[in-house]
């Protein structure tokens, strides 16, 4: 396997904060480029502190995961359902390399079903066997003062819904202001920022205001709370923190409605397609979520979006701009599915009139390029 790896710095479209302390004004990601058994793949990884995460850990897991994956030799690349049980088989090997860095690993899944795709000649969707209708993906806007929140709900309107980052002490105000310019579905994300009380408090007023679903109020491993809130609440509670990989799944069981999965939580296409299924079979609904990946996490996330109730995947909208041409959303704001083979997605070549823009009606100011850092081939 001819593997490099090549670090961007780039910066956000609009700064975007959580309740955990987390840069609010440019992105960091780990671009995966592979060439194996005649073909090419793409992959990302993004690495997140709060699972441990950086690009130094990427950088060296990688490797080693690629030396594992080498170890099983070409894939087969006639026939789909030898390559489906090469790409498990590639999943599996990863796996024993080293636990849990599900950013690296989600790089190097990406990249393989890329390639595996591309070199039998099918969009990833296809070689999957998932539908190619999938839901309309929401629009994320992180922790500021309540009237800039609402400013920036009024900007994104055509979403179908939007996803509002909460866990400050403005909580309350900012949904009031943004029901106040947004009449559609509105999704609060407090990244384990509540408090009982906090909750308990804003429940009544949240399910006033028409809120859709409430994610991750509470520390992850705060199941009791998380549990006794569900009991008293008619909106699905959604866990993210708490439902990093498919593992986390069964104590989740009879806690909460739902889950939230992620390609960089759970390692990549192979496992988060694995987690949504076995999620399905215990009972929950399941939102497909992101970071704030470039178009190539998001296009490998929408190739399974057709299995999830709900869908995040908005992180390359959220860029200033993306380095990557090929995904495209449609009037209802769903992500089209390639027709060509793999991902369908490039290096955009020159500059990209963001998709995001024909959604969100003001532009933001001027902001830098984006940066690149070599981080080492192999």
């Amino acid at each position: 396997m001819n593997l490099s790896l090549d670090v961007l710095h780039l910066p956000l479209r609009d700064p975007f904060r959580i309740a955990r302390h987390e840069d609010d004004r440019q992105a960091t990601t780990v671009i995966v480029d592979i060439e194996m058994a005649g073909s090419r793949g793409l992959g990302e990884a993004y690495p997140t502190a709060y699972y441990g995460e950086t690009v130094g850990t990427v950088a060296a897991v990688i490797p080693a995961l690629a030396e594992a994956v080498d170890a099983l030799g070409d894939p087969p690349l006639k026939e789909r359902e030898a390559a489906l049980l090469w790409l498990a088989a590639a999943d599996a090997a990863m796996a024993r390399v080293v636990g849990r860095n599900g950013g690296a690993k989600a790089g190097l899944d990406i990249a393989l079903h890329d390639l595996v795709a591309r070199g039998l000649g099918m969009p990833l969707h296809e070689l999957l066997g998932t539908p190619a209708e999938i839901p309309p993906t929401d629009f994320s806007i992180g922790i500021d003062t309540p009237d800039v929140v609402a400013q920036r709900a009024a900007r994104a309107a055509r979403f179908p819904a939007l996803k509002i980052k909460c866990g400050g002490p403005d909580d309350l105000e900012t949904l009031e202001k943004v029901r106040a310019v947004y009449g559609g579905p509105i999704r609060v994300d407090a990244n384990t920022g509540w408090t009982a009380d906090s909750a308990e408090r804003l429940l009544p007023e949240l399910i006033r205001l028409g809120v859709e679903l409430i994610e991750q109020p509470f520390p992850a491993t705060d199941f009791a709370r998380l549990r006794w809130l569900q009991e008293r609440s008619s909106l699905p509670i959604v866990t993210d923190e708490s439902s990093e990989t498919e593992a986390d799944l069964e104590r989740l069981v009879g806690v909460v409605a739902a889950v939230n999965v992620k390609l960089m939580k759970c390692g990549g296409v192979g496992p988060a397609l694995r987690m949504m299924r076995r999620a399905r079979e215990l009972g929950f609904k399941v939102m497909l979520g992101c970071m704030e990946e470039t178009s190539v996490g998001i296009a490998a996330a929408a190739a399974v979006a057709g299995l999830a109730d709900w869908v995040d995947l908005d992180g390359n909208l959220l860029l200033a701009d993306d380095p990557f041409s090929g995904l495209e959303l449609d009037e209802t704001c769903r992500w089209v599915l390639p027709r060509t083979p793999g991902l369908g997605i490039e290096r955009a070549r020159g500059r990209v009139e963001k998709t995001v823009d024909n959604f969100v009606d003001e532009a933001p100011s001027e902001v830098s390029a984006p940066r690149r850092t070599m981080t080492g081939t192999g």
